[in-house]
């Protein structure tokens, strides 16, 4: 594996992995997947200040080059590339809007972040220009937003969805959650466990109610708790074919998102 600062001519055909370092399991998976798609795979680690609303969190947000060099060399990729913010933005990149849909949930909490995810992704694709780009279904929303913008301005790009990776708690992996204590640990699975409940019933108004149980367990704050559309990420009712539960909160002060798919009412044995 190359580590290069500079936009190379890469192979073609060539696969994307965009990260923000702090590299773990869940991100070696994405790796891993796209390898299966080409023998070129580039992964990026751009710490992007367009989505941080609070600068102390974006200071906060941890670094670990030597780490990260290592977990993508052994998942199989082929670039690691650090571009410096002056190469992703020198000044005339167009500015992207989630529009509505960029204001609720995650958006709600953290306004203006997914203007700056689709910008970013954006460059970062002007750049590249992968055949493929792999996103992980954990940040649902995100996904379901890039794969929007993909199809309007890339429309050459394929984006592949990642399954998410979890402990043997459940737990989502994520970079935050080095910065949980060990308790701090063992109360996020309390998300998993509302989500597993929540996906054994069949009718949405059954699913929020189960969710709603994720407050039982005093360490976490929730944010929002919904059961959504996936193909529309409107709120599902009973006629909805595609049911998904998202959820998101803080425990010691970290923000915890999940998700996952539900049965729909329609779908009956």
């Amino acid at each position: 594996m190359m580590i290069v600062s500079e936009v190379r001519d890469f192979a073609r055909p060539r696969a994307f992995v965009p990260t923000m370092g702090a590299l773990h399991a869940g991100h070696q998976s994405l790796i891993q997947l796209a390898r299966q798609y080409c023998d070129e795979v580039i992964v990026s680690v751009f710490v992007n200040p367009l989505q941080f609303e609070d600068k102390a969190d974006l200071a906060k947000y941890p670094k670990t080059p030597e780490i990260d060099a290592e977990l993508a060399s052994a998942a199989g990729a082929t670039y690691l590339w650090r571009p410096e913010v002056s190469s992703i933005y020198p000044g005339n990149e167009l500015k992207l809007r989630a529009g509505e849909l960029g204001e609720r949930y995650e958006g709600a909490s953290r306004p203006g972040h997914f203007d700056g995810v689709l910008t970013v992704v954006n460059c970062l694709f002007e750049l590249v220009r992968p055949q493929y780009a792999i996103f992980g279904e954990k940040d649902l929303q995100q996904l379901f937003l890039i794969q929007k913008m993909a199809a309007a301005l890339h429309p050459d790009i394929e984006i592949i969805a990642a399954p998410t990776v979890r402990t043997e708690a459940g737990l989502a992996l994520s970079s935050r959650n080095v910065r949980l204590s060990d308790s701090g640990q063992l109360a996020a699975a309390a998300i998993s466990r509302a989500l597993r409940r929540a996906a054994q019933l069949s009718e949405p108004t059954q699913m929020r109610q189960a969710l709603s149980e994720v407050t039982n367990e005093p360490a976490f704050k929730l944010d929002y708790a919904e059961i959504i559309d996936r193909e529309t990420f409107e709120p599902a009712d009973a006629n909805t074919r595609q049911p998904h539960a998202i959820i998101a909160g803080w425990i010691e002060g970290v923000r915890l998102i999940d998700n996952m798919a539900m049965k729909s009412a329609l779908v009956r044995s």
